[in-house]
């Protein structure tokens, strides 16, 4: 543990509401992986998703311990960003298999780099845990197979997943806008009023930060064959 910068109460919060948010979105992750197996058009595709819903599980394992090793209670931290979620999944319930690529591949995706951005403000070991957990699970070169091969298979396809992907895109960004109103903490963090020592954001990374999201949503739905 990093004292120094840990021992700052109000960046301690802001760390613990981020691990929060991100063992939920993991649980949740894992949750509609599973649900979304039984959707496979075959067994190899079914095993594959299962495959990186254990994966998920066990990054929620990786959050859930270390908030335990600061003597948080994890399904305390996590409480204040279910309904968030809960939210999000309901209303982008995917209808079919495709849909599901796309949800996990673009929805899931602007989380994760955005997750990515924002670790340059916290300590070295706080970072390094979001940047594994953050990592790709094999799942981005599977989706854009299965997506560009069912496109090419009926070009109808496309303009119908285009939508759903930018249905998508405004419903975690409006998620994403409600958590951060209602959190106190990870609106410090976001705005640079706390952060690890000399790492600190800034008005000026703020703005960077939202546009790099932004860019990240466009360039994932241009890699599936969709328009952004």
């Amino acid at each position: 543990m990093e004292p120094d910068a840990l021992e700052d109460l109000g960046y301690r919060a802001a760390v613990v509401d981020l691990l929060g948010v991100l063992a939920c979105g993991e649980l949740t992750a894992y949750e509609r992986l599973t649900a979304d197996a039984a959707m496979a058009p075959d067994p190899e595709d079914e095993v594959h998703l299962a495959e990186m819903a254990v994966a998920e599980f066990r990054h929620f394992q990786q959050l859930r311990e270390r908030l335990a090793e600061w003597g948080v209670d994890p399904n305390a931290a996590m409480a204040p960003f279910r309904p968030a979620l809960d939210r999000f999944h309901t209303m982008t319930a995917p209808s079919d298999w495709l849909e599901g690529l796309v949800k996990a591949y673009v929805g899931d995706g602007i989380g994760i780099h955005f997750y990515r951005e924002i670790a340059g403000a916290l300590d070295p070991r706080t970072r390094e845990l979001v940047l594994e957990v953050c990592e790709d699970l094999g799942q981005s070169d599977f989706v854009v197979d299965r997506v560009r091969a069912a496109i090419a298979q009926d070009p109808r396809v496309a303009g119908r997943l285009a939508l759903w992907g930018r249905r998508l895109v405004g419903e975690a960004i409006s998620q994403a806008q409600h958590v951060a109103a209602e959190r106190d903490a990870l609106t410090a963090l976001l705005m640079g009023e706390v952060g690890a020592p000399d790492r600190r954001l800034d008005l000026q990374a703020v703005g960077a930060l939202m546009n790099a999201v932004t860019a990240e949503s466009s360039r994932r739905m241009q890699t599936l064959g969709l328009s952004g």
